[in-house]
């Protein structure tokens, strides 16, 4: 994605709603379990390999991808406690998108470029749901 791209794409004020707005997009016309939920993120891989693998051109589907990024980055922010951040130049430039998520210790995150990686890697070491799962800054369960 150049930087002209960037401008129109939301910036970590709107992410939230345009989250919601792509879910109820995606969901109305399919009836995918995107509910917010780490399992879900199953299916963002599965969403993912399904436009690899019918041959889609990154640039054709660059809006899907954002969305999806953008609803990994809110799973990130509804389960593990992150914060929706505008990255500074220097960010932007080493992530190559302008938004992204703050975990409670202080670590950034780019969940729209791991979405990116999966497309176009198609490895499952680029699983969504690993990302999380093995995620360093999130809060861990206490052991009682």
């Amino acid at each position: 994605m150049n930087g002209a791209d960037h401008t129109a794409r939301p910036g970590a004020r709107e992410m939230r709603p345009y989250t919601r707005a792509f879910v109820a997009r995606v969901t109305a016309r399919n009836r995918l379990p995107l509910d917010f939920s780490v399992a879900s993120l199953r299916v963002v891989d599965f969403l993912i390999d399904g436009l690899r693998k019918g041959g889609a051109e990154r640039e054709r589907v660059g809006e899907t991808l954002f969305g999806l990024g953008a609803y990994v980055g809110e799973v990130l922010v509804r389960r593990a406690g992150a914060v929706w951040v505008d990255f500074d130049a220097q960010q932007s430039a080493y992530f190559g998108q302008h938004v992204g998520v703050r975990m409670p210790d202080g670590r950034v995150w780019n969940p729209l470029g791991k979405v990116h990686n999966r497309f176009d890697s198609g490895s499952p070491e680029e699983s969504l749901q690993t990302f999380y799962l093995t995620l360093h800054g999130r809060p861990r369960r206490a052991v009682a």
